[in-house]
């Protein structure tokens, strides 16, 4: 299965407005109305119902100058059992000037046995401001099941004026080693990352640190720090209900702090 997806946004009189759509099965993207969210929506859809190994995904969403865009998974993403191949996700976001771009995800849900290769590229001018994130759950615990078995690669490339500014890469080939040790997962059930792209980073990393630290919870660890000109933040949680959480209220909080945008998310993120 190969799907496929381009979403284009322009500024036409101070509004953001749709200028570029292909989508190919099993991608869909629909436009629904979000006026509680302050920015465009684009809702992407992944009508097969989940990865399967073999399956590839291309997507590709750009923001032209001056537009402000948010992009948003209608669901958590599953990855089912692999016999042997690979699953493969291509990601490419594009910032124009003065643009603010979004990418929420939903969960990516790693079933025992799932074997997924995923690259998530970001190019920003300097003007543009990007906030991007993901968020991994290893196995279905709610099933007693654990991300034991199967393969993991899932690499970052953030690019400002077309040079790299950061970039990072987390594999796992034998996961239940990784899951038992102290010094990589230790049994954890989910991780989360959030990037954020921006001339001011460092006013930033003080607003994320403000942000989370009301937000912390037994069992759920928060860092924040800036390489490269890149804000990063990571959450590691023992319950994944309680990351997506943590991550949610910080993303509604965080954009209404740095950019005056309504400290909401979109309503289909939530059900």
């Amino acid at each position: 299965m190969d799907g496929a997806a381009t979403l284009g946004f322009a500024c036409r009189q101070e509004s953001t407005v749709l200028a570029d759509l292909y989508q190919q099965a099993p991608l869909r993207i629909l436009m629904p109305a979000a006026a509680d969210i302050g920015v465009a929506l684009g809702a992407l859809v992944v009508t097969s119902g989940g990865l399967v190994g073999g399956d590839n995904l291309d997507i590709a969403v750009r923001c032209g100058n001056g537009s402000r865009a948010m992009v948003c998974a209608q669901a958590a993403e599953k990855v089912y059992r692999s016999a042997g191949p690979d699953c493969h996700v291509t990601v490419s976001l594009e910032a124009g000037g003065n643009a603010w771009l979004e990418w929420l995800p939903q969960e990516t849900i790693l079933f025992e046995g799932a074997r997924l290769r995923r690259q998530t590229t970001v190019d920003a001018v300097p003007s543009a401001r990007v906030l991007a994130g993901e968020i991994l759950v290893f196995g279905r615990r709610a099933r007693g099941e654990r991300f034991t078995r199967g393969h993991l690669f899932d690499r970052w490339q953030v690019r400002r004026a077309g040079r790299l500014a950061w970039a990072d890469a987390l594999r796992l080939d034998d996961p239940e080693t990784a899951f038992a040790s102290p010094a990589c997962l230790a049994g954890l059930a989910a991780v989360a990352t959030l990037i954020y792209v921006d001339a001011t980073e460092g006013a930033a990393l003080d607003v994320a640190r403000a942000i989370a630290e009301p937000l912390s919870t037994a069992g759920l660890e928060f860092a924040a720090t800036v390489v490269g000109g890149v804000l990063i933040a990571r959450w590691l949680a023992a319950d994944a209900h309680v990351l997506r959480l943590a991550f949610g209220r910080f993303w509604a909080m965080f954009r209404h702090r740095i950019a005056g945008l309504p400290p909401v998310l979109p309503r289909l993120w939530s059900i």
